[in-house]
Parts: C-alpha cells; structure tokens; sequence
C-alpha cells in the first residue's frame, strides 16, 4: 500500500502553529492586563501572598494537618499581623506628617535665612540663587508644596481606582489568598497538565529555576529592607533628627529598589537636618554617616547573606524592571516586576545555553575555526 506523500509545506504550518498559539495567548494576555491594570491589584496582591505561604502551608500539611485549616490558620494569622502593625504604625505616621505640614513654613524659613546669609556665599550660591530668583514668598512655597501634595494624592486615586476603597483592598486581598492557597497544588497540576509531555521536564526544571530565584529575592530583600527601615529610624531618632522615625521607615521600606531609599533619605534627612541644627553642622554630618553605613551594611553585609549569589539578579535589571513595568502598569507592576524579571532572566539563560549547545552554535565555531589563515 502506497504512503500517500506528505508535502512539506503542510510541515512547516503545523509547526508554526503552536508558536502562533502561544504569540496570540501572550498577546491577549498582555492586553487584558494593560485594560484591567486597575482593578488587578487585589488579585495581584492575594496570588503574591499565596505564593509566599505556600511552602509554609504545605509543611504543616505534611504534619497532619487538613489543608483548610493551615490555609485559614495562616490568613488570620497574616490579617493579625498586618492590623497590629498599623494599629502600631499608622498613627506614629500620622502624627508624623501632621508635624511636618505644622512645621513647614518653619523649615522653609530657615532655609531662606541660611541661604542668604552673606556668611556663606557658597551656600547662597547653591540655593539662594534659586530662591532670589523665584521670588517667592514663604506662603507661597508653602501653597505651592500643598498643592503638590494634592496633585500626589489625586494622581494616586485616579490611577489606581481599582482598589476603591482601603478597606476593599483589605477585604479582597485575604479572600484570594485563602483559595489560591488552598487551591495552589490543584492549579500546578493543572499547569503541568498543559504542557506537552515531551516538554514536560524541561519546563518543570526552568519553573524550578524561576522559583527559586523569585523566593530567594523576595524573601532576602523583605527582610534586608526591614532591618534597614529599623536602622535609619533608630539611628535618625538617636541623633536626634525631626520625622526620624518616618523618613528612615520609608528610606528602607523602598531599598527593595536598589539604592533609591540610601539616596532618597540622605537627601531628605539632610534638608531636614539643615534646617534643624544649622549654623552646627556635626548632626548633618552624622545624617551622611549613617546612610553610608546603611548603605555598605546592605551591599557587604545583609545581600550577600540574606540575597545570595545565586539569585542572579543584577541591581541594574531590578532597577529597570521596577520602573518599566511600574510606568506601564502602575502599582501592580510594580508587584509583578521582579518575578516577571526573574523568569525573563531564568529563558534567557536557558536560550543562551542551548545555543551554545545546539550544532548550529557548534557548525558556526568549526567553520570560523577553518577559515582562519
């Protein structure tokens, strides 16, 4: 019986059709992202939530213990700690901008007074140019810092109208993080189950890869911004520094951005401290002092022993992926940069080293070896 012949055209099409598949999938994907970016931070936070506890969920299962009842155990758990911690926080914070909006004209006055006196004429070059300049009077700086405080928080509420409300976020948050973390097993099976057997492994290796670099990340870099949180509003709060505490807070809390929260705080604490203690210049120097520690502390210290090596993840990568995808999908890009940078940086390894490893790689360096003179 005759083999009916098989034209090669009809190989190449079926062959393209998985890549076009997954090009639409990815596409369709990214577009209902982009549209519903702002109704997907709950969700968002809930599926990052889940992943962090699962580990913890499956350990107490292996003990005994019903699935349900670790996964409840662990929510109450997360929703008690976090409502302890702003009942603790929050009015510390409060009071803390209450302050500073109370004092600002205060501030801005001494400033002013600093920057022209004629003592020191390389001062009153670097800002009382500025400020002769402007024309400005101390109410109307104080008007013009409120009303950028206002534009702030009105940019901040109509670009992430998703969360409508606080107590939304904090009521859908928890909800879907108890079912993905029930559910987290079910769903990485069904994962699996998607992928063709023959791609099965290989794809189950890269996950692993992701994983691990995405837990070592998150979780080192969690703690390592909280001990830095601790240590500038302590050591601001030691010497003496007005909004110590709520500066140094926010300077770690944002080092999960490579050396934004060292610069961002130095800058801050030191205005705050020029206008605190100037003509005596011995605080604004232990204020530069102690960024630097913070910042060496972070670099020598606490990365390399609580983020490892084998994270592999470049500062310079994290950067552009936190802002990148923060400036195309807001806040929930922001959660999703550095997994997303991670698993980007787990293909493109695994793409290089199969290059390297394929004969078209191997063909390439025999013939530039051969026609070598």
């Amino acid at each position: 019986m005759s083999k009916r012949p098989i034209a090669m055209g009809s190989i190449g099409v079926r062959r393209t059709r998985p890549l076009v598949f997954w090009i639409a999938t990815f596409a369709a994907i990214t577009a209902v992202v982009i549209l519903l970016r702002e109704v997907l931070l709950p969700f968002v936070a809930g599926m990052a939530l889940a992943y962090l506890f699962n580990p913890l969920a499956s350990r107490i299962e292996r003990l005994g213990v019903n699935r349900l009842v670790a996964t409840l155990a662990i929510i109450a758990f997360v929703v008690a700690l976090i409502s302890i911690a702003m009942v603790l926080t929050v009015p510390v914070i409060v009071r803390e901008l209450w302050y500073f909006g109370e004092h600002l004209p205060l501030y801005v006055r001494r400033v002013h007074t600093l920057a022209t006196d004629p003592d020191r004429p390389w001062v009153s070059r670097i800002v009382g140019e500025g400020l002769n300049h402007t024309e400005r009077s101390i109410g109307e700086l104080t008007r013009m810092a409120t009303s950028w405080f206002d534009t702030i928080l009105r940019s901040l509420w109509s670009g992430g109208r998703a969360l409508i409300s606080i107590v939304s976020l904090g009521i859908v948050t928890p909800i879907v993080a108890c079912y993905l973390l029930y559910d987290w097993d079910k769903m990485i099976a069904t994962v699996d189950n998607w992928v063709p057997p023959a791609h099965r492994e290989t794809v189950r290796m890269l996950a692993r890869e992701v994983d691990k670099t995405i837990s070592g990340f998150v979780r080192g870099q969690s703690f390592l911004c909280l001990v830095l949180a601790v240590y500038y509003a302590a050591a601001l709060k030691l010497i003496g520094l007005e909004h110590g505490i709520l500066v140094g807070v926010v300077a770690g809390l944002i080092s999960f951005i490579p050396y934004l929260g060292a610069l961002s705080g130095l800058v801050v604490s030191v205005c705050i401290a020029i206008a605190q203690f100037s003509p005596d210049w011995k605080p604004i120097w232990l204020v530069l002092a102690i960024f630097i520690v913070g910042q060496a502390l972070a670099d020598y210290v606490l990365a390399p022993n609580l983020v490892g090596r084998r994270v592999h993840l470049n500062p310079v990568w994290v950067m552009f992926a936190l802002f990148a995808f923060g400036y195309l999908f807001g806040f929930v890009g922001l959660l999703v940069a550095v997994p997303l940078a991670s698993a980007i940086g787990v293909l493109t390894r695994f793409s290089f080293r199969t290059y390297y490893a394929s004969s078209l790689y191997a063909s390439s360096a025999t013939a530039a070896t051969e026609t070598e003179p």
